[in-house]
């Protein structure tokens, strides 16, 4: 399976849809389906972002989510707009793509939820112009497809996407 990172109609043609900012869905998310599935934030953004030093991800647990902006540097992949890959539900969660992405934007609200997974796109200066699209897949393992465009990204560019850590 080839599957290309950068273009949009591509992803389209993969099956996702929404494309839609997080300031949109900040305000209205009932456009994202209540079905299993994976996720995909993109940045539209051209030049390396401005990172900021404090983020307004929440602290879960206690832990800080912030990390140094020389670590963000290091970890962005140039011209490339997919900067994480994230999924919802599975054999182990009944999480739907609907649910799961409310509690990642709960969190980059600064909201003390468990999703600390993505949360370096918090610290970038535009999170908000971030475009997020969604692949439903009643059917299909979203853990074995995230793994599997994470490895397929890993192949082309030589590393994670921006904000996944593992």
């Amino acid at each position: 399976m080839k599957m290309n990172f950068k273009d949009l109609t591509q992803l389209q043609a993969e099956g996702f849809q929404g494309f839609k900012t997080k300031k949109e869905l900040f305000v209205e998310d009932t456009c994202i389906p209540m079905v299993k599935g994976v996720y995909l934030v993109l940045s539209n953004q051209r030049k390396t972002p401005v990172f900021l030093k404090r983020g307004s991800g929440g602290f879960f647990k206690g832990r800080d989510p912030n990390v140094p902006i020389r670590e963000l540097e290091e970890k962005w992949v140039k011209n490339v707009p997919t900067i994480y890959i994230g999924k919802a539900g599975g054999d182990s969660s009944k999480a739907t793509l609907h649910s799961r992405l409310r509690q990642y934007f709960r969190f980059g609200q600064g909201k003390k939820v468990g999703h600390w997974g993505g949360r370096y796109i918090w610290q970038l200066e535009h999170h908000l112009d971030l475009l997020v699209c969604w692949k439903p897949l009643p059917y299909d393992d979203p853990a074995m497809v995230e793994t599997t465009l994470i490895h397929l990204f890993i192949a082309q560019y030589g590393k994670l996407p921006f904000a996944n850590l593992r």
